[in-house]
């Protein structure tokens, strides 16, 4: 069909961008020094380093209290969420170049910062199955390529299924809504593949993601993997969008 071929256009392309990057010499991309990596290791040490937060919804938390009050109050679907960073600059404006600019290659830079975080290789060895968060066909023509994908197979290629979970509803962008406006927003809007939800029995999920706002669409995610007999759902995602006055 017309409308898919921008895709099928623009994936490969992507791909290739994102291979070339990992072999020719780079500048990092925060400090400016050459040769060096895209990111550096004196960036990451600086601005990835990992912080105090709620085992459940991944928001910064003071030493020693493994979960925020709200997960306390309501916990989450998620049996555990980690974020390897604050969705803050420098890392706003990487994934933003990832995500809206088209730049492909961003994936194996940023994830090393999400392989970085001590409980990531513990969260993804734990998993059955690697699943990214999924796009509607509609956004996925528009960007061209899902960058959840695109990180969890650099982080799990061996057990990253794209296909097990899918977005059929095209929902409206969530920014500025709310967390109950969000999860009113996306009602339906996953489903698991109908011949793959066997294979879900008893088994432990890893999500994976690029950013996490509120949120609601990983514990709308994970709602719909339980129902389908998954024993364990976990999230790991690069930023996590700080709470409301938090510096």
């Amino acid at each position: 069909m017309p409308t898919s071929a921008p895709t099928r256009l623009r994936l490969p392309a992507a791909r290739l961008f994102s291979a070339l990057l990992g072999l020719l010499p780079s500048q990092c991309a925060l400090c400016r020094a050459w040769p060096d990596e895209v990111l550096c290791r004196a960036c990451l040490d600086q601005f990835a380093v990992p912080v105090p937060r709620c085992r459940h919804c991944a928001l910064a938390v003071p030493p020693g209290q493994p979960v925020c009050g709200a997960c306390l109050r309501d916990p989450p679907p998620l049996d555990e969420c980690v974020a390897a960073c604050d969705y803050d600059w420098p890392w706003s404006a990487c994934v933003s170049r990832f995500k809206f600019a088209g730049e492909a290659g961003w994936a194996a830079p940023l994830a090393a910062v999400l392989r970085r975080h001590p409980r990531a290789a513990d969260l993804i060895d734990a998993a059955d199955l690697v699943l990214p968060m999924p796009l509607s066909q509609e956004r996925l023509r528009e960007r061209g390529f899902n960058q959840s994908l695109e990180l969890a197979r650099r982080l799990a290629p061996g057990r990253c299924d794209a296909q097990v979970l899918l977005r059929p509803v095209h929902t409206p962008p969530q920014s500025g809504l709310s967390r109950a406006d969000r999860l009113r927003n996306l009602r339906g809007a996953f489903a698991v593949e109908p011949a793959r939800a066997h294979g879900l029995q008893g088994r432990a999920v890893l999500l994976i993601d690029d950013v996490m706002t509120t949120g609601a669409s990983l514990s709308a995610a994970a709602r719909v993997l339980r129902q389908a007999g998954a024993a364990q759902v976990t999230a790991l995602v690069l930023a996590r969008t700080p709470a409301p006055g938090d510096a």
